[in-house]
């Protein structure tokens, strides 16, 4: 008796020594495997929550899923409008209406520095084009709220049903609609946009040189990411983001060697990616670096079990 006694106390002593302080951690977070969404671990993963600058994953995809289908040369420069501006926007590279830049050094700098006229500024154009395209309900809008329409249609199509974007940037208006996500539904974006070689590349890089035109005269600005653990444990992504009201949150993309399996005459390549959606984080990239190491013991013990497929319960 004695002995299955310590048996039981050990074993919840492991529990609890194996499960993270997730309140302390952040106010809710999702640890998922990158290919099949299956989710390892995660804390109030369905709490609607502000979701700051990670609004520009989505800004971005759109952008890039547009100019595909167009096919637009994303060097193209394009000028920064009067209606890319607005109360609170703030740009890192200091734009300012007429400036001239490129659809990619835009995207650079909404991506790698959170610059919100960035953001505006293409979702201005890309929304243009769009409402130029599309039926009388796009017609009535402006170009921001066409583009902001298209990036709720994204959210529908991917499943995220706890989703409201309510422009390309993230801040919080003063009045009216607030937008919000789920760190699930953000899993779901993640997913998709890291499955996209182009939107990797930009999220995935340490600094970039952009450059822009004003009267006549070329800027160079040297933008460095505010993802500091991109380079570090295997993070090729994905973005940062901070309001008030959202607090602290990043999304970090983390990369393994795949695992390689011979079956008889056939080799079986899985690749091993996770991903960590953080939200409300009082230090997010400690609250991140805790929570990638956790996810990938985990991943380890789902991939030796044959990778089950029941998704474990909502935590």
């Amino acid at each position: 008796m004695l002995n299955l006694f310590k048996l039981s106390l050990l074993a919840a002593v492991l529990s609890l020594a194996a499960a993270p302080v997730r309140a302390q951690v952040a106010v809710a977070y999702a640890l998922e495997d990158h290919t099949t969404g299956y989710i390892l671990e995660s804390y109030k993963g369905d709490q609607k929550r502000p979701i700051a600058s990670l609004t520009k994953i989505a800004t971005a995809k759109i952008v890039l899923d547009w100019a595909q289908r167009t096919n637009t040369d994303l060097s193209q420069q394009i000028v920064v409008p009067v209606q890319a501006m607005g109360p609170g926007l703030t740009s890192a590279i200091g734009l300012q209406p007429n400036d001239l830049a490129s659809y990619r050094d835009l995207l650079y700098a909404a991506l790698l520095q959170s610059d919100n006229i960035a953001a505006s500024t293409l979702a201005f154009y890309v929304g243009s084009a769009l409402r130029a395209q599309g039926g009388p309900d796009l017609r009535d809008l402006t170009a921001i709220d066409a583009f902001v329409t298209q990036m709720n249609a994204l959210a529908r199509e991917l499943g995220m049903e706890h989703t409201l974007f309510v422009n390309p940037h993230g801040l919080e208006p003063p009045r009216g609609l607030q937008p919000y996500s789920t760190a699930f539904d953000l899993g779901k974006l993640t997913i998709y946009a890291m499955r996209d070689a182009a939107f990797r590349f930009y999220v995935s890089q340490r600094e970039r040189k952009v450059a822009l035109t004003r009267n006549g005269q070329t800027l160079q600005y040297l933008l460095r990411n505010t993802n500091e653990l991109v380079g570090s444990a295997g993070v090729d992504g994905v973005k940062t983001g901070t309001t008030a009201k959202a607090g602290n949150c990043i999304i970090l993309s983390s990369q393994h060697d795949p695992e390689i399996k011979q079956q008889g005459a056939t080799t079986l390549v899985t690749p091993r990616r996770v991903n960590v959606i953080v939200l409300g984080a009082a230090d997010r990239f400690g609250a991140a670096s805790q929570l990638l190491a956790r996810a990938w013991s985990l991943y380890d013990q789902w991939a030796a079990a044959g990778r089950p497929e029941a998704q474990p319960s909502p935590r």
